[in-house]
């Protein structure tokens, strides 16, 4: 019997498509060829500029260093702002470990408006694995 609340599983599900969906790449993104991916539906939104997912698929063929391991940060965070901005949550901490030479462990840490804190650990679904 699962002892979460259906706001914490609509908040892990919420997180997990955000930083899994690609997200388009910007025009300045060093990418492989001159494709910048995405999800069509950000092509029209209801809202300006707003985005679905994150930019972590450019690191997947980039060696792992501290500049990596901050990209990875920064893109998470940047995939999860939809989430403070929208009132969801009032905090998002981000973190990342380095857990190989190539593969880094995101965890991810909600503090959801009644002041409790959701922890989203790290599990083998939200690795960035190096040249996946």
């Amino acid at each position: 019997m699962s002892t979460q609340s259906a706001v914490e599983s609509a908040l892990i599900r919420a997180v997990i498509i955000s930083l899994y969906t690609w997200r388009r790449a910007e025009t300045d993104d060093p990418v492989d060829d001159d494709e910048l991916y995405g999800w069509w539906g950000d092509s029209y939104p209801s809202i300006a500029d707003d985005r679905i997912g994150s930019r972590l698929w450019l690191l997947r063929r980039v060696k792992l260093t501290d500049a990596t391991q901050r990209d990875a940060e920064f893109y998470a965070g940047e995939a999860l702002r939809w989430l403070i901005d929208d009132g969801q949550v009032l905090d998002i901490a981000i973190s990342s470990t380095r857990a190989d030479t190539n593969r880094l462990n995101l965890s991810v840490v909600l503090t959801i408006p009644d002041g409790s804190r959701l922890e989203i650990p790290s599990t083998p679904s939200w690795q960035v694995i190096y040249a996946v």
